[in-house]
């Protein structure tokens, strides 16, 4: 039988543990993957072009699945998709789309596998345009630092946002998958008041909403 001290010693050593770890949003629940995507990446504001292509990629991809599965397939998708190169992304042929149903690797549904195809299309469309990702799906962002109060599956803006990309010929992006896009990239802040990342992630998105107005 143990020592009764040292269950003693060891449930606050416990205790003390727990009182240390930062309090975070609960939907990474205890996997460690998800608590890192959570900690590391999720929200964090970017303009950057091949972080916003993979979000939106990933984030279609989801559609109907958990995000843990997609989180598992995530250096899958990487190698798949040529480091999210969009150049050579749009350049994938029938042949290759072929191949990539066969890939264990990503989720091998044609339809979500044509549609990353066609959306690195629209975006080298955009740069023909003179516009970028980036000044589309952050035209959709709402300035001010106060939490949701409450977490919808799509919004307005995620909603004007799916008219909008698709009118431009991306595929996959209806409002659902872009309020979680829009999530994953920051547009908006979701995370909980108590999370630890909250006032992180409104301070770097009033940088880039103050960046972007004086440009």
């Amino acid at each position: 039988m143990p020592d009764p001290s040292t269950l003693l010693v060891g449930r606050t050593h416990q205790a003390t543990v727990e009182s240390l770890m930062p309090e975070r949003c609960a939907w990474p629940g205890d996997d460690p993957d998800e608590i890192a995507y959570h900690d590391l990446e999720w929200g964090v504001p970017t303009r950057d072009e091949v972080t916003l292509f993979e979000a939106l990629t990933l984030e279609g991809a989801q559609a109907g699945l958990s995000w843990h599965t997609i989180l598992m397939r995530r250096d899958g998708y990487r190698r798949a998709f040529l480091d999210w190169n969009v150049e050579r992304v749009a350049g994938i042929d029938e042949s290759g789309v072929d191949l990539l149903v066969q890939d264990t690797g990503i989720i091998r549904h044609r339809g979500k596998i044509e549609a990353t195809i066609a959306n690195a299309q629209a975006t080298l469309l955009l740069r023909d345009q003179g516009l970028t990702l980036a000044d589309i799906v952050w035209a959709y962002a709402e300035p001010g630092r106060e939490p949701n109060p409450e977490i919808q599956s799509q919004t307005d803006p995620s909603r004007a946002m799916s008219r909008e990309l698709k009118r431009r010929g991306f595929r996959f992006v209806g409002p659902t998958t872009c309020y979680a896009f829009m999530q994953a990239v920051g547009i908006v802040n979701d995370h909980a008041e108590y999370c630890f990342r909250f006032s992180e992630i409104a301070a770097m998105r009033d940088t880039l909403l103050s960046e972007r107005s004086n440009s």
